[in-house]
């Protein structure tokens, strides 16, 4: 099968690594003046993978046309100018999988609705989404994963061909879910760091176990499925990312808390203010969510923050 991998940061790289050992040809792309693509184009491997002698790597975006099946995995916030770019370069029936855990800030909607809206065929949209660190995947450890689509029939085919030992997919049956699931997951895990860096470890469990309720709430507003906020692509993420040293949002979560740096991205920060702006948009109250947003743009005092949300009136669980 003929693939192209948009993106070369350490996702992408470790997609194409994947399926090129699958024996799929694979064109990775990135862009010329990017430092991801340079290291690649330069040594053939980065901190993550060493990439098969079979990969093609190009800065062209026109190459990405020529495989019938396009995986993207960018940050989010850039997702609707790279598919602009690719209708207008000749995208048409080719499937189109986006990799990527997030929301577009500006307007609040998931990822496959941004491709929607840029011109891509519903019936070709699929979404690639789950647990699992690069880290541990290149060392053999397997993990569980989701493909989820507007079309079924593309759902299987995605799932049973990219199937292997490292990974085992599961075919989704609702994107609205998954694809909240998982971007909340990494505004979580900004709020797990926090409480990691501020000395709260134990209170994961119950960001846990009510984070998932607040987004199986939100879910049911926008037409999912709430149980999916249960499954892999929203809890069994989120639990990876709650207790992994891996994770890009736990880790910026504890730094802030601590006042040190962080260079690498976090989704998170951005999600954040997409997901509270579901919540007004469709009237969920979203307490978790609202904690973070007000201690990344509020300036609100973190532990302090989170203290306030034990004051609220006591409520059955469910």
């Amino acid at each position: 099968m003929n693939i192209s991998v948009v993106g070369c940061g350490r996702w992408g790289s470790f997609i194409t690594w994947y399926l090129s050992k699958l024996g799929h040809n694979v064109i990775e792309y990135g862009r010329g003046d990017g430092a991801s693509y340079q290291i690649l184009k330069t040594t053939g491997k980065n901190k993550y993978v060493t990439l098969e002698k079979s990969v093609t790597l190009t800065s062209d975006l026109n190459d990405v046309l020529k495989s019938e099946i396009i995986i993207i995995s960018i940050l989010s916030q850039s997702l609707r100018q790279v598919l602009l770019d690719l209708v207008k370069l000749g995208l048409k029936e080719q499937k189109v999988v986006l990799s990527m855990k997030g929301l577009e800030v500006e307007s609040g909607k998931r990822l496959s609705e941004v491709a929607i809206e840029c011109g891509v065929n519903k019936n070709n949209i699929a979404v690639w989404l789950g647990p699992g660190h690069i880290e541990e995947f290149v060392l053999g450890k397997p993990n569980c994963m989701v493909i989820d689509a507007y079309n079924e029939e593309l759902t299987k085919f995605l799932a049973d061909n990219f199937r292997s030992n490292l990974i085992r997919f599961y075919y989704g049956d609702d994107i609205i879910g998954n694809e909240i699931g998982a971007a909340a997951k990494n505004v979580f895990g900004i709020a797990a760091g926090m409480l990691d860096g501020g000395g709260y470890t134990t209170l994961k469990g119950s960001l846990m176990a009510r984070g998932a309720r607040e987004i199986s709430r939100l879910i049911k507003r926008m037409g999912g499925n709430e149980h999916s906020a249960y499954g892999l692509c929203h809890l069994g993420d989120y639990e990876t990312t709650l207790f992994s040293s891996y994770s890009h949002n736990r880790t910026f979560g504890e730094a802030y808390i601590k006042g040190q740096k962080f260079e690498k991205s976090a989704e998170g920060v951005e999600t954040v203010k997409a997901l509270k702006k579901l919540g007004e948009i469709y009237g969920e109250e979203l307490p978790i969510t609202n904690a973070v947003y007000s201690i990344l743009y509020e300036n609100k005092e973190p532990i302090e923050t989170f203290n306030t949300l034990f004051s609220r009136s006591s409520r059955t669980e469910f």
